[in-house]
């Protein structure tokens, strides 16, 4: 019963254009090893200077494939999505990613790629700004690394596509963060001291990225992305729903809340994504990027503004919080 899946047109879209991005880099990456062998960039042999012209089509490919890597993330969230309409007992994304044991390891493989891929965007893009680019066997070591995990990922989706049943039902996300979450916020808090938490490590944040400190940056927004996961959860996705019982990362997704989802996590990675990036890349880098700290208060303060403005217009409009 999988074959229906597998003929979605979403799904066939999805994996024939993994498979395109497996097969490119998977090219890339034997030149990558011939670069890394015999670079010498003041030699003044005709090898070094085809292997400059070599590398310069070798990260255009990589810089391609890694960039739509990145595009594909929401794609993915559309695709899962979509499955719901026929995979039994899903009301969204949620109880499809759960449909079999290789969904919540695939999305956290991918979550965890989009972060790397964004790192080496960043490493590439400072090299080519140098003319003796200082920085091209670190960006090739770590497209290595970053191939790896993506054949793992590779994998992942074919065993995750093919292993989704149409015959049993799955949870609907009622019951995945529903009962099953309506009290489990940890460490003893209550929602209120979950939300005054939340604006409390944003306001560290700011206070970090403004100090430009990259470790207690790091910190601090690691703290604050499981913060603000749960606050969305528990809190503030129930004015997206206006409904104080729907606590799902999902749902917001879908066109009934205007995607606003999409946009909402979107902003969170991104400014965690910058404020982690600026400690990794002074280690790979040796020196520290000034703008990492600037993009990762403007990204998270339009996450929290999003996320408070639904809470401010449901006041307004009822005179009460939920």
């Amino acid at each position: 019963m999988f074959n229906e899946v597998l003929l979605s047109n979403e799904v066939i879209i999805y994996l024939v254009s993994q498979t395109i991005l497996v097969v490119l880099q998977f090219f890339a990456i034997f030149w990558v090893f011939d670069i890394l062998k015999n670079w010498n960039f003041n030699s003044t042999l005709p090898k070094q200077y085809k292997l400059e012209k070599k590398s310069y089509l070798v990260m255009l490919i990589i810089f391609f494939a890694l960039v739509v890597k990145i595009a594909l993330i929401p794609y993915f969230a559309y695709v899962i999505d979509n499955l719901s309409n026929i995979v039994p007992g899903a009301m969204c994304a949620a109880g499809v990613i759960s449909a079999n044991e290789y969904g919540v390891k695939l999305l956290a493989l991918k979550i965890f790629i989009v972060f790397f891929n964004s790192i080496w965007i960043i490493i590439n893009n400072e090299d080519l700004k140098q003319k003796d680019y200082p920085y091209i066997k670190t960006k090739l070591y770590f497209f290595i690394f970053i191939f790896i995990l993506v054949a793992i990922e590779y994998i992942l989706d074919i065993l995750y596509f093919t292993n989704i049943s149409l015959e049993q039902i799955v949870l609907c996300c009622s019951v995945i963060f529903g009962v099953q979450g309506s009290n489990s916020l940890p460490f003893g808090l209550d929602t209120t001291k979950l939300i005054i938490l939340f604006y409390l490590f944003y306001l560290l944040i700011i206070m970090a990225n403004i100090s430009k400190q990259a470790f207690i940056t790091f910190i601090v927004n690691i703290i604050f992305l499981y913060l603000a996961y749960i606050s969305v959860v528990e809190f503030f996705g129930t004015y997206i729903y206006q409904l104080p019982t729907h606590k799902c990362p999902f749902c917001m997704l879908q066109k009934e809340y205007y995607y606003i989802g999409y946009l909402l996590w979107s902003m969170l990675f991104l400014g965690v994504f910058y404020a982690i990036s600026s400690f990794v890349l002074k280690f790979l880098l040796k020196k520290q990027l000034a703008y990492t700290f600037k993009y990762s208060t403007i990204f998270n303060t339009i996450f929290v503004f999003i996320c408070t403005l639904y809470v401010v217009i449901y006041y307004l409009k009822n005179g009460v919080f939920l």
